[in-house]
């Protein structure tokens, strides 16, 4: 999920751009007499606050249940996993500091630093980890974990979690003692170091959490072993992050404190961007006003940044609702939407229209996926769509079309589109569908449940590789919200899991994506830009190619 130009640029990639170069003893020391602590390369501390938004409350600091944008852009920087990503995408150690890959690629040995600590002082060991993935796996979680398929990698994780075995000891992973974990994998995973570094894979500490069942609900209950921690919680209105003094690797931490308000407001936000109440403005969470896109562009002093993310935007059906059980009338209504007039005309900000899920930027066997296969599954074609919906309401005996109402989380952005393609849908369908807005919690919680018939949705990169999309919608996935199932599409994705072959793992996948497409669960409308604006004394925050921020090793170059 992501820029240090004065003008837009769209780079669709699966590395990330360098925001600014790292200068070594920049700025000047503390001339207070105060006796600020934490001056690292000539660096004053007393400047080194960063200020963002988020925008939404956080449905959940709990890594095994988390699934949005909004709770992974403050989890990332208070938990390390195994390993995290660098401004490039490249994998870098970080609670364990090396590890061993058997001949075969089924075996990982983990080596964790002795010298990480959790911020109450304990030590992180392979325990941690070994009690944190058991966890989101156990079938008995409640909620349960939504992420837990992202743990059917290791041997065995699937059987425990739908109860096909009963003996979590069985699952593949152990630590060996307080510092080796061994993970056994079910077959050769290529991108595997890449997926420890996700948040479903961060440890816990597992004495704290046994003894503190709501850890994640306060700031005062949280132990973390990340770069920073929760310092603060202020529900719905905003989060402060400090500095943690007992990460392995303090002296590469520059930021004190980070700032992150609360608020889902494009014009406001603008305001305080424009008025130096913040340093960082937009990607990853917060949208631009999107009908003053056009004039940001050409306003150096904003430094806005525009590039291609590893994103797509999509509205996705309700396949067990009433009409959207019907195939045909799933395609009448994808193919209908005017995608170029949408990226045109509203969102403005370099955005692609999508016909796939697997969006530009995803490695593919030797270019990107995107490159190696095409996404021409569908059509926009309103005479076809006519006659699919025509012969889906005859196929459910309907003379036509019940209410239908289409949901989305608030965003300016989000109910311009709505209104837009709902307007496409009167006019090229002859039907009215209604929207309503929802808050955010109660969006994502319709979604999960299954309370809606057409939902606004998104999905990023959780790491790089097309496989982080094709398996989103297998059956009984915890984030296959539109309740899809075709076991000739869990066939092809389970063959792409058993097989290092990468010719064979991206034909696989490629024909999933295609079956999938086919039988329109969702409906894909545009592959995402992140566009954001920073201060130019912001060094060293980036967005990476999937469209988080990283400002754990940033800094504030001070202001002359």
């Amino acid at each position: 999920m992501l820029k240090g130009i004065n003008k837009s640029v769209i780079v669709f990639t699966g590395a990330a751009l360098l925001l600014g170069s790292v200068l070594a003893g920049c700025g000047k020391k503390d001339e207070t007499g105060t006796g600020a602590t934490g001056d690292a390369g000539g660096l004053v501390a007393a400047d080194q606050k960063f200020r963002m938004l988020i925008a939404s409350e956080p449905p959940t600091l709990d890594p095994g249940l988390a699934q949005d944008n909004n709770s992974s852009t403050v989890l990332r920087p208070i938990y390390d996993g195994l390993t995290r990503k660098d401004e490039n995408g490249e994998v870098k150690p970080a609670a364990a500091e090396k590890w061993d890959i058997s001949p075969d690629g089924l075996k990982y040995t983990f080596h964790l630093r002795k010298d990480a600590k959790w911020s109450n002082g304990d030590p992180v060991k392979a325990s941690d980890f070994e009690f944190a993935w058991k966890r989101a796996l156990d079938p008995g979680m409640t909620p349960p974990a939504p992420y837990a398929y992202q743990l059917y990698y290791i041997k065995n994780a699937e059987e425990y979690n739908t109860k096909k075995i009963t003996d979590a000891s069985q699952v593949g992973v152990k630590a060996k003692d307080d510092f080796t974990l061994e993970v056994e994998l079910k077959s050769p995973t290529p991108y595997f170091l890449s997926l420890v570094s996700f948040y479903t894979y961060f440890p816990l500490n597992e004495k704290h959490v046994k003894t503190n069942p709501k850890f994640a609900a306060e700031a005062s209950t949280m132990v973390t072993n990340g770069a920073f921690v929760l310092k603060d919680w202020k529900h719905n209105d905003s989060l402060t992050l400090v500095k943690n003094d007992k990460y392995y690797a303090a002296n590469e931490i520059k930021l004190n404190e980070v700032n992150m308000k609360i608020l889902n407001d494009p014009g406001t936000m603008l305001n305080m961007y424009n008025t130096n109440q913040l340093d960082w403005a937009g990607r990853p969470t917060t949208e631009f006003p999107v009908d003053q896109l056009p004039k940001l562009k050409q306003d150096k002093a904003m430094n806005l940044q525009i590039k291609g993310i590893a994103s797509t935007y999509y509205y996705e059906f309700n396949t067990k609702a009433e009409p959207f059980d019907n195939a045909k009338i799933r395609k009448a209504f994808a193919m209908t939407i005017n995608r170029q007039a949408i990226v045109d005309k509203i969102t403005q900000g370099d955005q692609k229209p999508a016909f796939g899920l697997v969006p530009p930027g995803i490695k593919g066997e030797k270019k990107t996926f995107r490159e190696e296969v095409k996404d021409d599954y569908f059509k926009e074609d309103v005479a076809e769509a006519k006659k699919l919906l025509e012969e889906g309401l005859k196929e459910k005996g309907l003379a036509k079309l019940p209410s239908v109402t289409l949901i989305y989380n608030k965003s300016e952005a989000h109910k311009k589109i709505a209104e837009a393609v709902v307007d496409m849908w009167r006019q090229n369908l002859g039907v009215d569908v209604k929207i309503e807005v929802q808050e955010f919690g109660v969006y994502i919680k319709n979604r999960q449940n299954g309370n809606f018939q057409i939902a606004r949705a998104g999905w990023g990169a959780d790491y790089n590789d097309p496989m982080t999309y094709i398996d989103l919608l297998m059956t009984g996935g915890g984030n296959n919200n539109s309740k899809y199932s075709n076991p000739e599409y869990d066939k092809l994705i389970k063959e792409a899991y058993g097989t290092s072959d990468e010719s064979k793992r991206m034909k696989a996948m490629a024909q999933a994506e295609k079956m999938m497409i086919n039988d329109m669960p969702i409906a894909p409308i545009y592959y995402y830009s992140g566009i954001w604006a920073q201060k130019d004394y912001v060094k060293n925050v980036f967005v990476d190619y999937k469209g988080d921020i990283d400002f754990t090793r940033g800094y504030i170059e001070k202001k002359k």
